[in-house]
């Protein structure tokens, strides 16, 4: 069964950004957290709670339906993924997102968006993040 990305603990988030650096790790082959696919935040300056910015897996993506080139496929269950080598680097995708989830690397040109692996709930050390089990439609 297809499984998504819920930061459902982001209370218990102490900002050690682990999560970002460790999926710039696996899916980027690189330690910037620019190259990550979630952000972490606050939501209010230095007084305010740790949020974290992250694709929510939507059933019918307006990332993809944006994209003019296919270069985003649906995942079972929701959310995309890239096909690197379709995409024209046009950004189209990063502004339909709803969740500003969409990030983008300006070395390759393409977007980063999370492709609900799990390595980043994985490694958090306060299980900020998990991952649910979601129907495969």
């Amino acid at each position: 069964m297809p499984k998504k990305l819920k930061a459902s603990e982001m209370n218990k988030c102490i900002g050690c950004f682990t999560c970002m650096n460790i999926c710039s790790i696996v899916n980027k082959q690189n330690h910037s957290l620019s190259k990550s696919a979630i952000k972490v935040r606050t939501s209010g300056g230095m007084t305010g709670r740790f949020v974290a910015v992250v694709c929510i897996a939507c059933k019918d993506p307006a990332c993809m339906e944006a994209c003019p080139s296919g270069a985003l496929e649906k995942l079972p269950g929701g959310g995309v993924i890239l096909k690197p080598e379709k995409c024209i680097g046009c950004r189209k995708c990063e502004k339909a997102c709803i969740m500003q989830a969409v990030f983008f690397d300006e070395e390759t040109n393409t977007p980063i968006i999370c492709r609900h692996c799990g390595s980043c709930a994985r490694f958090c050390p306060h299980q900020c993040l998990n991952m649910m089990e979601v129907s495969a439609e």
